[in-house]
């Protein structure tokens, strides 16, 4: 069969994922994961794989293949994973799960490399543009960034005391950093770079986005500029727009227009060659 010129990959709790057609809505490909539900799915930089962290398990599957089996496992984590992704060559991943712990692993050897304690269950990591640091969010409330050049942890902030936060987002030139919690707040701060590796955190802004818990925060990619835009996804089932330039509300996807438009920013909307994951 032909590869779709668009695909969308999607998990569930119903512990498969599943590829379709994203221009047709056909799903062509499933994949069982019967070890446990899927948390978060990410594509390589090269768009090869696809790695899917689950409890407490990272997967990682060749997306052209047909094959139902992953061609790798990564197992040193001992609860659920809740964030993966790829520095921008692809050489290693990172990782963040419920059982405390930030990990770092080298595609290209076996096993864990380097890991972080953040003595509480990790809910979002992130990396920064310079490829130097990951931001951590914690059910906590605590955010911390973990300097991969000293090995150490280099900042912590608590914007809520014992206030989870659920998701973090970088601006695609590292200006900014927003967390979204489990109040439905947003905290903005302007990323400075000090005069030593270390960035330092500008409080910029607050903003209550929504009345329940935040699932998602993403800020738009550099295609977007000069506008530049903050999404967030909450459990009030809304998914909402706001403009970065004075955090001013923009729209409210479920009576937009434009929902396509917003549902593909966010999701991940720039893939080379056409594909969304």
């Amino acid at each position: 069969m032909t590869q779709p010129s668009v695909i969308l990959a999607t998990a569930s709790y119903d512990h498969t994922i599943r590829f379709w057609d994203a221009k047709s809505g056909r799903c062509y490909r499933t994949i069982q994961y019967p070890d446990s539900q899927v948390n978060r799915l990410e594509i390589t930089p090269d768009k090869r794989y696809l790695a899917a962290a689950g409890n407490p398990h990272i997967k990682l599957f060749d997306v052209n293949s047909n094959s139902p089996h992953p061609v790798m496992s990564y197992d040193s984590h001992t609860a659920n994973v809740m964030a993966v992704g790829f520095q921008c060559d692809g050489n290693w991943m990172y990782s963040g799960s419920e059982d405390g712990t930030v990990k770092i692993w080298d595609l290209r050897a076996p096993g864990c490399q380097r890991e972080y304690e953040s003595r509480a269950a990790v809910n979002t990591v992130v990396l920064h543009p310079n490829q130097t640091e990951l931001i951590s969010g914690d059910q906590n409330g605590n955010i911390r960034v973990w300097d991969l050049t000293a090995n150490s942890c280099s900042c912590e902030l608590v914007p809520e005391v014992d206030t989870a936060v659920r998701s973090l987002t970088v601006m695609w030139d590292g200006s900014l950093v927003v967390a979204a919690n489990n109040h439905g707040t947003c905290y903005v701060w302007r990323l400075l770079r000090g005069n030593q590796t270390m960035t330092n955190f500008e409080p910029l802004h607050k903003l209550q986005a929504h009345n329940k818990y935040i699932l998602k925060c993403l800020l738009s990619p550099e295609f977007c500029d000069p506008h530049r835009y903050l999404a967030t996804a909450s459990a009030d089932h809304t998914v909402k727009i706001w403009n970065v330039d004075g955090f001013t509300f923009r729209e409210n996807l479920d009576r937009s227009p434009t929902l396509g438009v917003g549902l593909c920013f966010l999701c991940r909307w720039c893939i080379p060659y056409n594909s969304f994951f």
